[in-house]
């Protein structure tokens, strides 16, 4: 064990100067992309009307077009819109019957635009699209799937990432990661991620 932590300690500068191209990559983006949440098709919203608690909504899913119907307010667009986004349309069409509305919209139940989920494919215990939300690390998404499967070439994986409009592919070592405890191999993932784990061969 003293020998793994050693030998760890004599390779960081040299794996520091190489540099992980993952690393580089995966490099946060700008916050305007990722700070607001954005609703998508099976999302569960409720929806409040200051002072009309018969225009008020609770657990009302957004149907697989994108849209939503609340008193008043039939077929609006709510799918790839932030909540402020949704809440400002509503008072804007609710103003023909109510003076001055003031709506407040609270997601319940989160899955997010299908372009910006993370996909994980392969030998985890529960693969999934896991809805992306800020700050979303390669460690998140191992703990949501409950972790490896005992087939799993874990130090194998690749991350799959659209990035003006090229595919790269981000090598990341899970098993160091969550074996190991190696920190330097936890990428900040990004919407639209899709995360391969294959399986082992022996």
């Amino acid at each position: 064990m003293r020998r793994a932590v050693l030998t760890a300690i004599l390779l960081a500068p040299v794996l520091a100067a190489c540099g992980h191209h993952q690393q580089v990559a995966a490099a946060p983006q700008p916050a305007p992309d990722t700070s607001d949440y954005i609703i998508g098709p099976g999302d569960s919203l409720s929806i409040f009307v200051y002072q009309a608690p018969t225009l008020s909504v609770t657990a009302l899913p957004v149907r697989p077009d994108g849209r939503i119907s609340v008193p008043l307010v039939p077929d609006l667009v709510a799918a790839g819109k932030t909540p402020s986004e949704l809440q400002h349309d509503i008072e804007e069409r609710l103003k023909k019957y109510v003076q001055q509305p003031n709506v407040t919209v609270m997601p319940q139940s989160f899955q997010g635009p299908p372009d910006r989920q993370v996909r994980v494919i392969g030998e985890a215990v529960d693969p999934m699209a896991i809805p992306y939300r800020a700050d979303l690390t390669l460690l998140d998404v191992m703990i949501d799937t409950k972790g490896l499967t005992k087939f799993a070439a874990g130090n194998s994986a690749k991350i799959l990432r659209r990035t003006n409009g090229k595919q790269q592919v981000i090598n990341v070592h899970l098993s160091d990661l969550i074996k190991d405890g190696d920190i330097s191999e936890n990428v900040t993932m990004q919407p639209g991620d899709t995360l391969i784990i294959p399986q082992s061969w022996f």
